[in-house]
């Protein structure tokens, strides 16, 4: 079946399986590797991406189901070489460790930035709760996203202090 996506921007029209899944489509025909498979049901959150301005697991969707969608991966955030508010607070704040989870939270959190700039740390935890890390206990994950949230209001973000000092 023929699909026609616009990914970041540009509208490529392939010839797919029925049974392909989108991951599988952005990855392996359209090069886009930063979305990443992790468990291929819909639990992990590696393979978040955001479709017609909502964030969808690509493992769950067919991509003849994305057929005339504007679809964005971790790879159109950027702008250059200046980083998306986000992945700039993921940077700053330490939001990441082993990275494998990180397009996925990255792409819930620009979801979640994009309807509501301010964001409580609860509404933050809800909204990546359908992205798992097994590496950064999430508290430098609420940071990123409240990081984001404050450069995209034009506001100087706070990194603040990572850890308590024992004596």
């Amino acid at each position: 079946m023929e699909v026609s996506i616009t990914v970041n921007g540009v509208t490529t029209k392939s010839q797919v399986e029925p049974r392909t899944l989108l991951v599988h489509h952005l990855r392996e025909n359209l090069g886009m590797t930063g979305t990443h498979v992790g468990c291929d049901t819909g639990y992990c959150g590696a393979c978040t991406v955001i479709v017609d301005g909502r964030s969808v697991k690509s493992c769950t969707m067919f991509a003849v189901q994305a057929d005339g969608a504007e679809i964005r991966t971790v790879e159109g955030l950027a702008d250059g070489e200046d980083l998306h508010p986000v992945q700039e607070g993921f940077w700053e704040c330490h939001g990441l460790q082993c990275g494998f989870c990180t397009p996925g939270m990255i792409m819930s959190s620009v979801a979640l930035l994009e309807s509501n700039d301010s964001p409580s740390e609860e509404e933050i935890r809800h909204s990546i709760e359908g992205n798992l890390c097994r590496c950064t206990g999430y508290h430098n994950i609420v940071r990123s996203v409240q990081f984001a949230g404050a450069k995209m209001r034009g506001e100087t973000p706070d990194i603040g202090v990572t850890a308590e000092v024992q004596s």
